[in-house]
């Protein structure tokens, strides 16, 4: 068995979608229509999948005010910096700027446009 994907709540899953497509190198690989609008979007190297989806009978949850420890996506760059400002450019806000660690992996925490914070990183020795 393997993970296929994780899923998360969001009011808008078209705009959520061609921001992540156009802003993450991400491509959706199935779309659906009302009620849910479910997207599966996956990333650019083709090895992760998440889905976001809309529902009538859920509240979506303040993404914005959970910690970003709570609930993040993790995001591989080679360049964490020019990437960050990119995405900041793009309407992503700052939790915190890129900074290395004691393993030298270089990290930074943001937001998308909707609250639910992102990790832009650079491992020193890649995980996977």
């Amino acid at each position: 068995m393997y993970v296929e994907h994780v899923a998360y709540l969001v009011d808008d899953p078209q705009a959520v979608a061609d921001w992540y497509c156009a802003q993450l190198g991400m491509r959706v690989a199935r779309a659906g229509d009302a009620p849910n609008h479910a997207r599966f979007l996956v990333d650019a190297a083709g090895k992760a999948m998440f889905e976001i989806y809309t529902s009538e009978t859920l509240t979506t949850p303040d993404y914005a005010s959970m910690h970003h420890s709570v609930l993040h996506l993790a995001f591989f760059s080679d360049d964490v910096e020019a990437d960050c400002e990119r995405l900041i450019s793009a309407g992503a806000s700052w939790v915190n700027k890129p900074e290395a660690n004691d393993a030298g992996d270089t990290m930074a925490m943001m937001r998308d446009p909707w609250g639910l914070a992102l990790q832009v990183l650079k491992r020193k020795v890649p995980m996977l």
